[in-house]
């Protein structure tokens, strides 16, 4: 693909596990080249974090899925020579990516106050756990831990269950994704002025953000929200709103009005409550609901309420989705090529000008491009 819209921006990636290499892996899949800034012997720790014990190469399945098409350069920050080297590509980068501590690239030297010295048209983007002031600064940003403490977990399953954590690093994944929002503004901006910004996000931050709904409620109420105790699917949302288990499977049922529901499927038992019940009576109306469709297959439930305009869908698990015509049209899979296996993987998911972004580079070896960056840095010095 040619004319990739972030073409000729150079990013140095120093980061580790998913939160900034989530921002760097999209940054490259729109045209950035990456460098990843990785320890000597060792490399950044997501090479070694494996996702279900599956390795590629002695690398994680998971490093290779979220640090495709970037370089790697090793240097060892407490070295002298190294660290010279390093002022010397941040001098001709573009941008400057870290999720390490403050003090990290402080005592080194390469934090913002440092770095603007020695380029200030850099962009210059940090992601911490819980941000640099305040008594959390110091607590481990890690994505579980995050989801707990922001009060995010409380926003999945039904009332009477434990706290469920989503099945996935959302803290990691909405930060990076943040990140690069903050970036590419910055990179607007310079264009304009000819001036780097230093662009700070915390992952505790995304995730506030991630429950405006909820936060905002809480702060009008001063009420916690409350997850229904039947088929919850967002606590501030009345009945029926939530997945329901049916004769083969479950279906989610979307916002609708409960006595139109009620005619649709035949379940009259919703017409002893009022519309207007619908939230402070949404677990009774819920529970009925549920009775109701364990009667007969999803497909039967569906064809109503598709004929109705009423809004429903099967729940499919991955097996069922990627089978459907629906997935296969969207060519959501890649192939990248590490050494001689095949790893099949997600796209990015955005398209510019009517194409897929699309690229086979896998992650890269430690230190694959040490010689060639070397040799960039000094023919430029010539």
């Amino acid at each position: 693909m040619t004319a990739q819209p972030l073409q000729g921006i150079v990013v140095l990636e120093f980061s580790q596990y998913l939160s900034g290499p989530s921002a760097g892996l999209r940054l490259a899949d729109l045209g950035a080249r990456v460098i990843k800034i990785e320890r000597p012997g060792t490399g950044e720790a997501g090479r070694k974090l494996a996702i279900k014990d599956l390795w590629v190469d002695e690398n994680s399945l998971l490093f290779h899925t979220i640090n495709r098409n970037k370089e790697s350069f090793t240097a060892n920050l407490k070295d002298a020579d190294d660290v010279y080297v390093i002022k010397q590509l941040i001098a001709k980068a573009d941008v400057l990516i870290h999720n390490f501590r403050p003090e990290v690239m402080g005592k080194n030297g390469l934090d913002y106050a440092s770095v603007q010295h020695i380029n200030p048209r850099l962009v210059y983007a940090e992601i911490s756990g819980y941000g640099k002031k305040g008594p959390w600064k110091d607590k481990p940003g890690q994505d579980l831990l995050l989801q707990a403490m922001s009060g995010l977990a409380y926003t999945t399953g039904n009332s009477e269950q434990a706290p469920v954590p989503f099945g996935i690093s959302i803290g990691d994944i909405i930060a990076g994704a943040h990140v690069v929002q903050g970036i590419l503004a910055a990179l607007i901006r310079r264009q304009k002025n000819g001036k780097g910004a230093l662009i700070e996000v915390s992952m505790l931050e995304s995730l506030l953000d991630f429950q405006f709904e909820l936060l905002t409620t809480y702060y009008t109420t001063q009420q916690q929200p409350q997850r229904s105790a039947v088929a919850n699917g967002q606590p501030l949302l009345s009945a029926p709103y939530g997945i329901y288990a049916t004769a083969d499977g479950h279906i989610a049922i979307a916002m609708m009005d409960i006595h139109v529901l009620a005619d649709t499927i035949g379940c009259f038992a919703l017409h002893a409550f009022h519309k207007e019940d619908a939230f402070v009576q949404r677990d009774a109306i819920k529970k009925a609901l549920a009775v109701h469709l364990q009667q007969h297959p999803s497909a039967v439930w569906l064809r109503m309420l598709h004929d109705a305009g009423l809004w429903a869908m099967e729940v499919l698990n991955w097996q069922q989705l990627t089978t459907t015509a629906a997935y296969q049209t969207l060519q959501m899979e890649q192939v990248v090529l590490a050494e001689d296996r095949q790893i099949v993987t997600t796209r990015c998911p955005i398209r510019f000008n009517g194409k897929r972004l699309m690229f086979d580079r896998p992650a890269p070896q430690l230190g694959a491009q040490n010689e060639s960056i070397r040799q960039e840095l000094s023919a430029a010095m010539k």
